[in-house]
């Protein structure tokens, strides 16, 4: 069969691809490759002339602060009209969420029904921001959400576009647009899955796929002095809660400097931010979470120790113990640092842990597994 994924954020749907040709079937992958990330794509609709041509990069920022007209949006809908002529055939369609292509929800709304009539059976993933994970977040009945910092502090508003844009009507016609034309709803982790539930959606729960034959597990030996990694993308700084962990990690520093060693990095490519964290025994991913999102998973593919969401919801899914897999990371950095100290002085516990979630990426979260599960869901009488 031929598939259709559009829109790629966090490998999420590159791994996905890999099980289903796997699997033997034909997939193309269409997105901008998510910025400074560079995620490969099949037909790419990144805004080339908006971001790589300095002087045109200028005029059109200047446009934006003027106007408020966003050229990068409206290039990225030019790039994908044109290839809509090579979408013809397909037996399903995917999009990775209500924005997929990243542009006006006016025009996404205008692309979104031409490609609709090229390719019949059509889902809509939701794994990340999205119109009722939003609304959900607003009500305020979880103990905390990736919007915690924003309710303590609105002046923080600017930090929030990306999860705040779908508070607005556009968007919201775009998401009901959707739901009344796309076959299913896939949620890819409980953060998700748990707030649609709550606003009355129905949904299929797919944890996200991880290629588990091409990401090696690095056993981790005769620990000397052990590495921690924090990666910090500054678009998503608050919403992973980076601060808890920056501050941590001050408290790490000054109480085990000759045990440890340190390594920070910001807004790296995807290829080169794999390569240094590869030496990491401990990984610092994100603090407002409740299940692990795909940067998690990839590191725990390859043994890593991971600071990240394991929340009872998650656990009772699972039939897990506490950091049994991972380390569920709190918004106190006394208590990120509490959990570092002990492993510091109990390396045989990283040793445990991260054996532990190699095993559970492969019994949870394999690819051609995975890419099973979709194929079942899409196309399920």
């Amino acid at each position: 069969m031929k598939i259709l994924l559009l829109g790629e954020y966090s490998r999420l749907h590159n791994s996905l691809k890999e099980g289903l040709v796997a699997l033997g079937h034909e997939v193309t992958i269409v997105g901008c490759g998510d910025k400074f990330k560079k995620f490969p794509v099949d037909y790419s609709i990144y805004a080339r002339i908006c971001n790589n041509n300095k002087t045109a990069n200028f005029l059109f920022k200047s446009i934006r602060k003027v106007s408020n007209l966003d050229l990068e949006k409206i290039e990225k809908a030019i790039r994908f009209y044109f290839l809509l002529s090579e979408f013809n055939k397909y037996d399903h369609l995917q999009l990775i969420n209500s924005d997929a292509l990243e542009t006006y929800p006016i025009l996404s709304r205008f692309l979104y029904k031409k490609l609709f009539k090229k390719i019949k059976s059509r889902s809509l993933l939701i794994c990340g921001d999205e119109v009722p994970v939003v609304d959900y977040w607003f009500q305020n009945e979880l103990k905390y959400s990736v919007l915690t910092p924003y309710f303590q502090d609105k002046s923080l508003e600017k930090h929030f576009q990306f999860p705040l844009k779908y508070r607005k009507e556009s968007y919201r016609k775009t998401f009901e647009w959707l739901n009344k034309n796309c076959k299913q709803l896939i949620t890819s982790d409980l953060d998700y899955e748990i707030p649609m539930q709550k606003m009355g959606f129905s949904t299929t729960f797919i944890p996200n796929p991880i290629n588990t034959d091409k990401i090696v597990f690095q056993p981790l030996e005769n620990i000397t002095k052990i590495v921690i990694f924090l990666g910090i993308n500054r678009l998503s700084y608050l919403k992973k809660g980076i601060n808890y962990f920056e501050k941590a990690l001050e408290i790490v520093r000054k109480k085990y400097a000759d045990k440890v060693e340190i390594i920070v990095t910001e807004n790296l490519p995807y290829d080169e931010y794999i390569s240094i964290y590869n030496k990491a025994h401990i990984l610092l991913d994100q603090v407002f979470a409740y299940d692990q999102g795909y940067n998690a998973l990839e590191a725990m593919t390859k043994g890593k120790v991971v600071f990240t969401g394991a929340e009872t919801d998650f656990l009772n899914q699972y039939q897990l113990q506490e950091d049994e897999i991972c380390i569920n990371a709190l918004p106190d950095e006394n208590k990120i640092a509490a959990k570092l100290s002990y492993l510091i002085e109990h390396p045989e516990k990283i040793i445990e842990i991260s054996e532990n979630a190699r095993n559970f990426i492969e019994k949870e979260h394999d690819y051609k597994v995975i890419a099973g599960k979709y194929l079942g869901c899409w196309f399920k009488e």
